[in-house]
């Protein structure tokens, strides 16, 4: 492989923005110019989700509230999936609903069974202003369904309800990271 066709390669590593900071819960604002800094911010955020390990990141978790997420996330079938969507929409979900245990980078260490459609397709355009569709299926669905959630301001937490919902904030409270935003 050429070096830097790897995503994230020629990106730097960004601060996670965590639960409780108000951009994670602000509606993300529409890309306008399709430029180098918008390819840049693309490249930043797939070296700052593979240096947290995840398999998905939104622009509002570094600290940016434009309409932008990256994945690298495998299907039910270990097919691996890797990309980034600008301007997103999710045009259909279906399939069952199914309840999973979800995870985010931006409660790191937490998890919670979180509902989610088995069957998700999202259009947007790549950073180069392509438009793009992305079907997903099983965890890549609810990879794709999770980032979409953070682009109009939710985390999954945001989905738990009941106990759950009262076991992952008492948890998030005592976490190391609480309080850093």
């Amino acid at each position: 492989m050429r070096p830097g066709s790897i995503p994230g390669t020629r990106g730097r590593v960004r601060p996670l923005t965590l639960l409780g900071n108000p951009v994670l819960h602000t509606s993300c604002a529409e890309v306008t110019h399709f430029d180098t800094e918008l390819a840049g911010l693309v490249e930043d955020m797939f070296a700052t989700m593979y240096a947290a390990e995840g398999v998905g990141l939104a622009a509002n978790q570094i600290g940016h509230p434009l309409r932008v997420f990256v994945y690298d996330c495998p299907d039910d079938e270990d097919v691996r999936h890797v990309g980034h969507v600008v301007n997103p929409r999710l045009v259909e979900t279906g399939g069952l609903v199914l309840r999973g245990p979800e995870g985010c980078l931006s409660l790191p260490g937490l998890e919670a069974g979180t509902e989610r459609y088995d069957e998700a397709v999202v259009e947007g355009f790549t950073a180069a202003g392509e438009p793009v569709r992305i079907e997903g299926t099983g965890f890549f669905a609810r990879c794709l369904q999770h980032e979409m959630d953070h682009l109009d301001g939710h985390t999954y937490a945001d989905r738990v309800t009941g106990w759950r919902h009262k076991r992952l904030m008492r948890q998030a409270t005592r976490a190391a990271w609480h309080g850093e935003r």
